[in-house]
């Protein structure tokens, strides 16, 4: 074969990738079009009269996890399902995004740390990556981290509505995590940095409980439980 034939062999193989990936790039910009509408309804949570509607907003956002499935099962369709940390790069991000959306619907309902497994059948995808399109674990983690500032978020704002028990709920279930976390040898730049932003949500957290304690506004949630 002539050098010219190996060149125009090399950009037939360019020229179908970039047809993949810009297929990719197409589901993805609705998936995160989704994403932001997901974000959009659980953002209302933060408002004084957001927290009596908390269990239909995330009756609602549980509904567009349906489309974010529909998204995502198009985009299984878009590359070889053995190639998927070829194409990674595309849907990390929003990937993240929308596990971070799933953890805190969670968190609402039951105040408790989404799994893994709980995550890929909200998004209708794998864990063990032999499966295919799967939710890798840094992935989950970088979620799982997103979701604990937005928690500290809600603490502030918990107390803005006169929710006086909630900031002490998060700030135990914060430094738990900040424990698991602890746990973990994060080798990975990007995730390292994300985590590190958990020591400041902790912090931000003891503060505003601690705002409550001087205020002696902490035993409130134990007079109401004894009631």
């Amino acid at each position: 074969m002539s050098v010219t034939g190996m060149f125009s062999n090399i950009q037939g193989f360019l020229s179908a990738d970039q047809d993949v990936r810009e297929d990719i790039r197409k589901v993805v910009q609705v998936l995160e079009q989704t994403a932001r509408e997901i974000l959009t309804v659980l953002q209302s949570v933060h408002q004084p009269s957001g927290f009596k509607d908390i269990p239909s907003k995330c009756l609602r956002a549980r509904e567009l996890f349906c489309t974010v499935r529909n998204h995502i099962g198009d985009l299984k369709t878009k590359f070889p399902a053995d190639q998927y940390y070829r194409f990674h790069e595309h849907w990390r991000f929003v990937l993240q995004r929308v596990t971070f959306l799933a953890a805190f619907v969670v968190y609402l309902e039951s105040e408790t740390l989404v799994t893994r497994e709980e995550v890929a059948q909200i998004l209708g995808i794998e864990v063990d990556r032999e499966k295919g399109f799967h939710l890798d674990i840094e992935d989950y983690l970088a979620g799982v981290l997103i979701m604990a500032s937005e928690l500290s978020r809600l603490a502030v704002n918990s107390v803005t509505a006169g929710d006086y028990g909630r900031p002490l709920r998060i700030s135990s279930f914060i430094n738990e995590l900040d424990s698991g976390f602890r746990l973990l040898n994060l080798k990975n730049d990007p995730l390292r940095k994300r985590y590190d932003g958990l020591k400041y949500d902790v912090k931000k957290i003891e503060e505003v409980v601690y705002d409550l304690s001087i205020r002696g506004l902490t035993k409130e949630p134990e007079t109401s439980g004894d009631k």
